[in-house]
């Protein structure tokens, strides 16, 4: 009898997609986000970063839910939290700001908590200076990281709405494409087979 977690997949066909208003990214480049992470740990200390990690199937295979940006760049949907903003809530905002729906009628403010449900956390990732590098440790010598991210699971319903900015795509990548490419995905998203490898999924039709 298996003791690994049993998480439940739904197919890829279930789930509807639509558009919104684009985002723009807040930095222009990488070096424009480094400058702002140092200004930033200048007046609020280690940045805290939540994303999310859905997984849908096809063909019995699962994919994870990604963003692409400007055609090659792939992020998970979230971001960073606010001083004192609980990662969970965090995350479920963040999440609806990117994924969720536009409310229609008398609100048209994007509509607040679509009941995500956050599982557990699969990775925390450290980047000790204010460079690009992140690492799943924090090297012995840091004492002082400049931002934490914590990667979790997302349980998705059985059938689902999600709403995605007119300048990003949310595409399904399967766990053989991500699996250890690291040149393409970057090490946090190709570490991702590795991590949910210790499920046992069920695949729903």
């Amino acid at each position: 009898m298996s003791n690994n977690p049993t998480v439940t997949l739904y197919p890829l066909i279930n789930y509807t997609f639509g558009t919104k208003d684009a985002q723009p990214e807040e930095d222009p480049s990488v070096a424009a986000r480094l400058a702002r992470l140092q200004n930033d740990y200048a007046v609020t200390g280690m940045r805290r970063t939540v994303e999310g990690v859905l997984v849908v199937h096809e063909h019995n295979h699962p994919h994870v839910l990604m963003l692409q940006i400007a055609n090659s760049f792939f992020k998970l949907p979230g971001d960073y939290l606010k001083p004192g903003e609980d990662e969970i809530e965090g995350l479920k905002a963040r999440l609806d700001e990117r994924l969720t729906p536009v409310a229609t009628g008398y609100n048209n403010n994007t509509s607040t908590n679509q009941d995500w449900e956050i599982g557990e956390c699969l990775s925390v990732w450290w980047r000790p200076n204010f460079e690009t590098f992140m690492y799943p440790y924090t090297p012995a010598h840091v004492t002082k990281p400049k931002e934490q991210k914590k990667i979790f699971l997302v349980h998705l319903p059985e059938k689902k709405i999600l709403s995605v900015p007119k300048n990003m795509k949310l595409l399904a990548v399967p766990l053989f494409e991500l699996y250890d490419n690291a040149q393409r995905y970057g090490p946090q998203l190709s570490a991702i087979p590795h991590l949910l490898s210790r499920f046992n999924f069920i695949y729903e039709k």
